[in-house]
């Protein structure tokens, strides 16, 4: 006979295991299939590796602007088999960590590949079976490849074959100007490789504001990123150790990798669905409403595999509106359009709610207010006073601003400096409400302080 639990989760990544931990503390049975590890691709293969060498390029450019600090040390060098390690040891701590606690919950693990069939039976390709009172499918993504750019893990590569690398190339092509390539560029040329985007829309960091995008691409242009926007690429022709990568118009770039960076595929084609009513879409993702309940009857998908911003913490979210709708609770639906977002390029990027041009697209009109960094106290005594705090909020009819629908920023630590911003899209608080919150001085939180008062027409600094 299977085995029978409350939930059966297909995939232990984010959404997954999220699912799993959120039903277990509220006192269910839950089994994850996982065919590698849990954590799935965030802890190894994407967010917490690629964060690490980031910090890696930080503490190097630390290091290496001692002298400024009157801080005498010799220029650095890196040795990235070192960061690499430290990178592995970094992810196995939170492994264990994550299935020492799903342990403690009593959460089953199930090694293996899952596929749902009729009746909420999930089959495990070492043919265990598990029958779930309810199923979570949370298998999550792949990275997309382009024609022309078949990876081969030398030339072409791309971020599961870049978190892996023991030795960094001289030079890099990086095809795809979005989040994933902007974090992966900033880190290269900040540990000496030289690197060229290749962006086939017109500007980087599509989907963030465009003052924001200008302060990210001015300092990619300081430090020597080629950055090439409204370009195609047309494949590429390995010559002895490098690669030359052919563009439209004739044009083509010589280098040492290229790393595809072009985001991720839904990963449902070997879910099975045989005898279910889940629906697939054209693009792969499985379809769901706003509980995240597929067509079949008790079961949910969460995660990369629906069409949602592929983040980790949306996964998170997701997992818990799932479980709490299995709970007969009244779970409150995900609103897409103020998630937050962080981009851990230097300078960082991070926002919730939509940008400037966004929101009149939207119909809504809006006033806006820009405050930089480089009259913050903080920023200067960190010598990082790069960016700015841009506010959106709508235009009142006496012309004044009224709730706040949009905070983008761009700068020193701004990933850990947008939660205040978060909460005030989430909350459609007015400037004047949040500008009644003190902000402690000196800190770089100031600066969104001040483009809040600066709103209400009576800044102190702006």
């Amino acid at each position: 006979m299977p085995d029978q639990y409350d939930i059966v989760v297909i995939g232990g990544g984010p959404g997954g295991y999220a699912a799993a931990l959120y039903g277990a503390a509220a006192g269910l049975s839950v089994a994850v299939v996982e065919k590698d590890k849990v954590g799935g691709t965030c802890l190894h293969r994407g967010c917490i590796p690629a964060k690490e060498f980031l910090e890696t390029a930080s503490v190097f450019r630390t290091v290496a602007g001692a002298k400024e600090f009157g801080i005498q040390a010799d220029q650095p060098t890196v040795d990235f088999k070192a960061s690499a390690a430290r990178k592995q040891k970094v992810v196995d701590q939170l492994w264990k960590g994550l299935q020492g606690l799903m342990k403690n919950r009593k959460i089953t693990t199930v090694p293996g590949t899952g596929s749902l069939h009729a009746g909420r039976t999930v089959k495990v390709d070492d043919g265990t079976e598990l029958v779930g009172r309810h199923v979570v499918l949370a298998s999550g993504s792949v990275p997309r490849t382009l024609p022309g750019f078949d990876v081969d893990g030398r030339f072409v590569l791309t971020s599961d074959e870049v978190l892996d690398l023991q030795q960094l190339p001289g030079s890099a092509a990086v095809i795809g100007g979005g989040a994933i390539g902007c974090e992966f560029a900033s880190m290269l040329s900040d540990l000496g490789t030289q690197v060229t985007v290749l962006e086939a829309l017109p500007k980087l960091l599509p989907g963030c504001d465009a003052d924001v995008v200008d302060v990210v691409a001015r300092s990619f242009k300081r430090r020597a990123i080629d950055v090439r926007t409204g370009v195609s690429v047309e494949g590429h022709e390995p010559d002895g150790d490098q690669t030359t990568v052919h563009l439209g118009g004739g044009e083509s770039v010589a280098v040492d990798a290229v790393v595809v960076s072009v985001g991720r595929r839904p990963l449902s084609d070997g879910l099975g669905l045989d005898g279910t009513a889940v629906e697939v879409d054209d693009k792969g993702f499985v379809t769901v409403d706003d509980h995240m309940r597929t067509g079949e009857e008790g079961v949910y998908a969460v995660g990369d595999l629906v069409n949602t911003p592929q983040l980790a913490h949306v996964g998170f979210a997701e997992a818990i509106v799932a479980v709490k709708d299995m709970l007969g609770e009244t779970p409150v639906p995900v609103d897409y359009s103020r998630v937050p977002w962080c981009i851990y390029c230097r300078p960082e990027v991070a926002f919730a709610g939509p940008g400037e041009q966004a929101a009149r697209d939207a119909g809504i009109d809006v006033v806006t207010s820009k405050i930089r960094y480089a009259g913050n106290s903080r920023a200067l005594i960190v010598g990082d006073a790069e960016g700015l705090v841009k506010v959106i909020a709508e235009k009142r009819p006496d012309g004044k601003a009224g709730r706040i629908v949009g905070v983008h920023m761009v700068g020193p630590w701004v990933t850990e400096q947008l939660g205040q911003g978060y909460l005030a899209v989430n909350w459609e608080a007015l400037p004047e409400e949040v500008g009644l919150f003190i902000q402690p001085h000196p800190t770089l939180s100031e600066t969104f302080g001040e483009a809040m008062l600066s709103l209400t027409g009576r800044g102190l600094h702006g």
